[in-house]
């Protein structure tokens, strides 16, 4: 009587379970966990236009997507200003032609860059400089009347760090993200978080000082949580760790990309989000992540 039941029962389900191999997009999905697609279990989980129905299935295709993102070769798209900082400072008044020949000398017998030289000197101010840099990029500068406020984000710290930027302003309609550089433009960052979050980033220049003083205000998100796991090397430790956090956040969702010497994997369910940063440096990365 049991085996007839279980039968019928398997019977039942078969349709149901062609229907989820069909859905699923890992290629080794064998639906060991074809709960998924029952009332009262855990959701599958969607990366862009792909559904996974199981954690085991959205590790085993992150390998992939880990794999060919650590061999994306990153190059950082050279800006070529029309005028120096130097030049742009003397153009907007800042410098006199005998202050700017006497810093040209001073940088160049003490071997430092033309700005260090001009701020040990006092010929220029942050805030000069920063201005100058903008013009360079075509965008604004954080105007003088600034003052740093707490904010939330959902942006992982150690990124933030690498490229010098902080978030300044959120405008959550339109989503919008004021985000204050310091050396230059780092447009694989900018690309990255509108992926990552669905949110525009819009590039300002702020000073050392105003960017050290932002981030010191700044708070991780309600339910946001970051991860860079260095000790994992291969792909199949990234998928493996990758699939313990969707378990932990009940995922629903996940994002992959690329962003300088980076993996970002953002994962959200309904436990909050989890960001992971993999490092897969190399020595050109290096080069390309230094400030100009």
């Amino acid at each position: 009587m049991g085996d007839a039941h279980l039968q019928r029962w398997m019977r039942l389900l078969r349709p149901r379970l062609k229907r989820l191999r069909a859905a699923c997009g890992s290629e080794t999905c064998h639906n060991r966990l074809f709960a998924s697609d029952l009332p009262r279990t855990r959701p599958g989980i969607c990366v862009r236009d792909a559904w996974y129905c199981s954690v085991d299935c959205f590790a085993a295709a992150a390998k992939t997507r880990i794999e060919k993102l650590a061999a994306v070769r990153v190059v950082q798209k050279e800006h070529r200003p029309r005028l120096s900082v130097e030049l742009t400072l003397l153009s907007k008044g800042y410098l006199t032609e005998d202050q700017l020949r006497f810093a040209a000398t001073e940088a160049k017998r003490r071997r430092e860059e033309p700005e260090a030289a001009l701020l040990r000197l006092g010929l220029a101010t942050e805030k000069q400089l920063s201005a100058a840099r903008a013009a360079q990029w075509g965008c604004p500068a954080l105007g003088e009347d600034h003052l740093a406020l707490p904010l939330e984000a959902d942006l992982p710290a150690l990124l933030l760090r690498e490229y010098s930027a902080v978030p300044i302003h959120y405008s959550a309609e339109p989503k919008r993200l004021l985000l204050g550089f310091v050396h230059r433009v780092h447009h694989d960052l900018l690309r990255s978080i509108e992926h990552v979050t669905g949110c525009r980033p819009e590039p300002c220049f702020i000073t050392r000082d105003e960017f050290e003083a932002q981030m010191e205000l700044l708070r991780d998100a309600p339910g946001y949580m970051q991860e860079s796991p260095r000790h994992l090397r291969s792909a199949e430790q990234m998928a493996r760790a990758l699939g313990g956090h969707a378990l932990d956040v009940g995922a629903q969702e996940a994002s992959f990309t690329r962003c300088g010497s980076y993996i970002w994997v953002r994962v959200a369910g309904r436990h909050g989000i989890s960001d992971v940063l993999f490092s897969v440096r190399n020595a050109r990365d290096r080069e390309a992540a230094r400030p100009a």
